[in-house]
């Protein structure tokens, strides 16, 4: 539902209609309020004050609305029922349980057969012998601590205001969605269709899933390129709007064909605006099978499209023009066709920078053509860009690339570094250029929290859940004397027994390899411990592993996630990852939300999920995010064949340094902003203040901006 998904992603619960004198929605109100402490969640003044004006019937719609999304928020929605009904308590040797399997195994069905033995198949392995009620009772009540985690949810405005905003937030987002947001903006659009609407969609796959809606309501597309067509015909075929994957088209009613093919006409009547389409030769001929141009003689520019993917036509592209020149004329006249395309020139600048000869002045006529143009660079693409060379003085030890699908692969990196004086200049122009664009603000209140947040460059850099933060983000965990990390994982299989397996590699200082915790080794060093493998999920599976920090003898903990076989994350109903920072005193259960610090979903493909690190950092330990799912045969994954990737993964996070929310206030500091931490005072000037944090405190002024973790990338320059 589109409100519960606005609670879990503004902790902001709408006002509901039927406020009354008088206070009959009290009793819903107190009873919000406890269940909310409950799940680690606090509700306002402003909140319980709504709740209690309302009639008692509608309060206690709102207030079940919001309990359910928030204890999904932090995946208090699903029973979490681990193998070993004590954990952490009970967990034996890994020896001696598989010698139990084996006795029982002998005792029940006698001795085997001879030949390869099947360990998973033993009587007992896989599936709990205990039900969640047995877990809950085999453990001492839960211990409230002033550590656990309580996090603010306020009152919002109406739901149609709430709403309306979100569509216009994500709509206009600068940088592109995650997947579940990219699902809920394609469900608001089609109640928005009547507007209001943002000025600008500057994200392609967004405008896509816009057009989607208008198409389907019979309206004109919003298309100034051939590529936004192919990505509509995509989108309303339920297909991949990035292009990445292969899409079957659906069979179009003639009215969509007329509107597909009039839009299409209508942009490729510049022969410019072809160059892209051998490049997507293949999506293009299929798409054409179901649009039929040839029916529509009217539209002969729509009909060129679909020559060029046949290949009947040459449409040469900028991309083939620059490498032209590169290979006969040199970097400067390969900079001077970029500077027709702004964006492709300051992404290109790394390449024209380093195949300059030594010779000034082709250096100079790229740097020439990147001033002339850099005010018609996307801030994004800037800010991209500034991250990237802050790694170019010297090379890396390897090169961690990133697709789509958060794929980490890596190479060899054979490029030489950038002179520092070189970096120098463009860094200073790209600075430059970035604070002139930032907003003025005479007064910036900032959480200390946020300063090591990485820039939100992209949605695909980061992960649909609670608490999580992009790809590169830096949060100290601060662990008290005693506390344990457990990490947790749930998934729930949709058609097929699916088997996930929870495991953490354990690394030094030279991210060597100290240990694991896994399936095949239950108790590590310094009192790590596994909960036991669970095979099966047709109500839904849960694993957890704890970790002392403190007491462990490793540098780096690579917690990850396998697919041993069934659905992969994408197929499955439900998968997701987190972790709990747990005292021993507190006992309860293995789950508890108001221990839950982060919960990340999980949908891509690849068969190993590494949602994040764990590294320490002088006296404490800091969770680096990275977001990153490696490849493998599919089938099978384990701890033991991926350590090696796991291990370059963990090193490339760990010892690049992301451009951060910090980097930015510098930036409005120099520019001469007061940039100030929040101290739960407001500020004395009477000028409404940005405030720039994870969450929204209370106290904050009514009237001051806020950019919080679910619209960071409003931070961005324009």
């Amino acid at each position: 539902m589109p409100v519960e998904a606005l609670i879990r992603r503004t902790l902001r619960v709408p006002r509901a209609a039927g406020a009354t004198t008088g206070d009959p929605g009290a009793a819903v109100a107190r009873q919000f309020d406890v269940v909310l402490l409950s799940a680690g969640f606090k509700a306002t003044r402003d909140l319980l004050a709504h709740l209690s004006a309302l009639p008692a019937p509608v309060a206690l719609d709102l207030a079940a609305t919001a309990v359910r999304a928030l204890r999904e928020l932090v995946a208090d929605h699903v029973r979490h029922t681990p193998y070993f009904r004590d954990f952490p308590e009970g967990v034996p040797d890994t020896v001696e349980f598989w010698l139990e399997r084996l006795a029982e195994l002998v005792t029940t069905q006698g001795p085997p057969e001879p030949g390869p033995l099947n360990l998973l198949a033993l009587p007992g392995y896989g599936v709990p012998r205990h039900t969640h009620a047995d877990v809950l009772a085999a453990h001492d009540e839960f211990v409230p601590s002033a550590r656990d985690r309580v996090t603010t949810v306020h009152l919002g405005l109406t739901e149609a205001e709430e709403l309306a905003a979100l569509y216009l937030d994500l709509a206009g987002s600068p940088t592109p969605l995650t997947a579940g947001d990219l699902e809920l903006l394609a469900e608001l659009a089609e109640t928005h269709l009547d507007g209001p609407h943002p000025e600008r969609v500057p994200v392609r796959e967004n405008r896509a899933v816009l057009n989607a809606a208008r198409l389907a309501a019979g309206l004109a597309p919003d298309v100034d390129t051939t590529k936004d067509v192919l990505r509509l015909a995509c989108r309303a075929s339920g297909g991949d709007v990035t292009l990445a994957r292969p899409t079957r088209f659906r069979s179009f009613r003639r009215p969509e064909r007329r509107l597909l093919l009039t839009a299409l006409d209508r942009v490729a009547t510049d022969p410019a605006k072809l160059a892209d389409v051998a490049t997507l030769a293949e999506p293009w001929k299929r798409l054409g099978e179901r649009l039929h141009p040839h029916e529509h003689p009217a539209l002969p520019h729509a009909a060129e499209v679909f020559a060029v993917a046949r290949g009947e036509r040459g449409a040469p592209g900028l991309a083939s023009r620059v490498e032209h020149a590169l290979a006969t004329e040199g970097p400067a006249r390969a900079a001077a066709l970029l500077a027709s395309s702004p964006g492709a020139l300051a992404r290109a600048l790394d390449r024209l920078l380093r195949l300059a000869s030594p010779d000034e002045s082709e250096v100079d006529s790229v740097l020439s053509a990147l001033r002339d143009r850099i005010g018609e660079v996307s801030g994004r693409v800037l800010c991209s860009l500034r991250d990237h060379l802050a790694t170019r003085a010297t090379p890396a030890p390897a090169r961690l690339f990133t697709i789509r699908n958060r794929t980490a692969w890596f190479t060899p990196d054979t490029r030489p570094p950038l002179p520092e004086p070189l970096l120098a200049e463009v860094i200073a122009l790209l600075d430059g250029e970035i604070a002139r664009r930032l907003p003025d603000h005479p007064v910036v209140l900032f959480d200390p929290d946020v300063l090591d947040v990485a820039l939100p460059l992209s949605g695909k850099a980061t992960q649909d859940g609670f608490a999580v933060l992009p790809r590169g983000s830096r949060t100290r965990l601060d662990l008290a004397d005693g506390e344990v990390l457990r990490l947790f994982a749930h998934w729930k299989q949709r058609a097929e027994p699916t088997d996930y397996d929870l495991s953490a590699l354990l690394l030094d200082a030279d991210f060597g390899y100290r240990g694991h915790v896994s399936w095949t080794n239950y108790r590590g060093e310094g009192g790590a411990v596994y909960s036991g493998d669970v095979t099966n999920a047709p109500e839904g599976a849960a694993e957890f592993i704890d970790l002392p920090l403190a007491g462990l003898d490793a540098h780096c903990v690579v917690p990850q996630l396998h697919r041993y076989s069934g659905e992969s994350f994408d197929r499955a109903e439900e998968a997701l990852f987190g972790w709990m920072q747990r005292d021993h005193v507190q006992s309860g259960a293995p789950f508890d939300p108001r221990t839950v610090r982060t919960r990340s979903d999980l949908r891509d493909p690849l068969p190993t999920a590494v949602p994040a690190v764990f590294v320490r950092d002088g006296d404490g330990w800091v969770a680096v995010w990275t977001h990153l799912h490696l490849s493998g045969t599919g089938t099978f994954a384990s701890v033991e064949t991926t350590g090696d990737i796991a291990r370059k993964v963990a090193r490339s996070l760990v010892e690049r340094r992301y451009l951060t929310v910090a980097h930015l206030l510098d930036l409005l500091r120099a520019k001469g902003s007061q940039v100030l931490p929040w101290t739960g005072e407001p500020p004395t000037s009477d000028v409404p203040p940005l405030y720039v944090g994870l969450d929204r405190p209370e106290g904050l002024p009514d009237n001051a901006a806020t950019i919080t973790r679910e619209n960071l990338n409003r931070l961005l320059p324009e």
